[in-house]
Parts: structure tokens; sequence; C-alpha cells
């Protein structure tokens, strides 16, 4: 399923039942630019694992390698994204957006004394679950458990659903202190809002005429310091970042649509369709016509 954001980059979870306020993807990434889902956030804790190959999950600016059966856990409104290493080949990416009031309501004791001291943690962004540590590799089959039951939705799937969960927190409560902690990531925040900020206006500008300095007075910052902080988040220029949405949005339209690439190139923001398709071409190894073709 394709990760769909708002405005604000927060990601658009879909409505589940509010009295159980959990949802379960699988996410590939295979056919996308660069094989990467866009940075996003959401008010809810995040779990997801590395299926059958490594997986670069990106939490504020930093890069963590998950291997084959590891996991990561990432706190409340903290901006990530997620890369394919290897090839190709779909690698799924099982995960789970959930509300703490799955495990228990925000005015019980439960969630105060053990969810609180976590989600309040400003040095706490994400932690991982290492399938090869012996007390984290139970965790994870803990984890690929309630997968199973989002997947299967049998009977008792809340009760095994919630006791997991709990058991997961309990773990990161009784180890809160041992884990490694994001140096000065509240500064780090700062830099996150504007990041927000100048991709917010490229979602919603990508049809128009954008400059670098579009992208910056967005944020109130100078091109420089533009190019910093996209620099640090994506690796790459403004510029590039617009380039790469229209061509997410050109793959999804060329997929989805029986628009010509003359209508797709202009939907996307391209005026000259040899600058669009030489740009496909580059990014996804294909014509735009090819990639229609063979519904890649």
């Amino acid at each position: 399923m394709a990760i769909r954001l708002d405005h604000q980059l927060r990601e658009q979870i879909p409505k589940n039942d509010p009295a159980f306020p959990i949802t379960f993807f699988c996410d590939e990434f295979a056919s996308l630019p660069n094989r990467a889902g866009p940075l996003h956030w959401h008010p809810e804790f995040e779990i997801a694992t590395a299926a059958l190959f490594a997986l670069d999950f990106q939490v504020g600016q930093e890069h963590i390698i998950l291997e084959a059966g590891d996991s990561i856990f990432v706190n409340g409104n903290i901006l990530h994204g997620i890369r394919q290493i290897h090839g190709d080949i779909p690698e799924p990416m099982p995960n789970i957006v959930f509300a703490s009031g799955v495990i228990a309501s925000e005015i019980s004791a439960v969630h105060q004394k053990y969810i609180q001291p976590i989600s309040t943690c400003d040095s706490l962004p994400y932690i991982v679950f290492r399938n090869g540590d012996g007390k984290q590799a139970e965790l994870n089959l803990l984890i690929r458990e309630i997968y199973q039951e989002m997947r299967q939705r049998g009977e008792c799937c809340e009760m095994i659903v919630q006791r997991n969960l709990s058991r997961i927190f309990e773990y990161m409560f009784r180890n809160l202190d041992t884990f490694p902690r994001a140096r000065n990531f509240r500064i780090q925040i700062t830099a996150q809002v504007r990041i927000q900020k100048m991709l917010s206006y490229i979602y919603e500008h990508y049809m128009e005429t954008v400059t670098l300095e579009d992208i910056a007075r967005a944020a109130d910052i100078g091109k420089s310091e533009a190019g910093r902080c996209f620099n640090m988040y994506m690796g790459c220029s403004p510029v590039e970042a617009l380039i790469r949405y229209r061509l997410q949005i050109a793959h999804r339209l060329l997929n989805e649509t029986n628009l010509t690439l003359q209508e797709i190139s202009f939907e996307c923001g391209f005026h000259s369709v040899n600058y669009f398709s030489r740009q496909f071409r580059k990014n996804y190894g294909c014509a735009p016509g090819n990639c229609r073709l063979l519904g890649k």
C-alpha cells in the first residue's frame, strides 16, 4: 500500500475501529524512485520489520540498517522514511501503526506509569530489536505474531495483539535506561520542521514552476540553508527532491490512468516530454512507455 500524506507530511492512516486503533501494512518499495518511501510522520507509534533483506530505515537524520528479521519501534511525531537496499525484487516490509489506546486508556495507571515515560522521552526517537540478540529475538517473534493476527483477524485477535504489545512495552520500560539515546534530538527538531515545511510546499506545488528560492521561502530560510537541510535528511538537493516527487506522481498516473505521456508530463510539472522521459529513465531504468506496457 502506498504511503499517502497530507499537506503537512502526516501519513493518512486509514480509519479503523477507534476502540482498537491499530493499522497493519505490508509495504513494498521496489517500484519507487531509489526504492524509497517518502519522509513522513504520524502521532501514533510504529513498529516495522525487515522481512527478507536489509532495509535502510531513516529516523530524523539518522540511518539505521535493519537486517532480515530485525524490527524497529519509532516513537510518535518523528519524521521517518524507509529505503530498500537490495535490487529490484519487491521487499515486503510488514509494519503496524498504532495508538497507545490499543494497550491502555490514556487516563489509566498503565498508560501513565509505563507508556508515557517512553512516548514523552525526547531522546528516544526509536528502538531497534535485533533478531540476533537473544531477548530481542523473542520480541521479534511477538511482533511477527501481531502481523499474523492482523492479517487473519481470527478469534481473540485483539487480545493477542494487546497482550504482545504489552509485553513489548514492558520490555522497553524495564530497559529504558539501557537504550542508546539520540544526542541533541530537540535541536534536530528545528531542521525537521524546516524540511517538513519545504517538502509540504513541494507536494502542494509540484505541478507548477517551482524554484529553489520558492522552496526555501516556504521555511523562511535562505537557499544555502535549504540545501543543507535536504542534504542532511534526504541526501539530495531540494530540486532533486522535487523531481523525485514529480516522478512518483508520474509513475502512479502511468499505471492508474490512460493519460498520454505529454498529458502526464504537464500534469507533473514537466514542461518537456523529452526531459520527463530522460529523468524517468534515469530513476526507473526504463522509458515511461515501457513502464506502462510492463505494468512496473
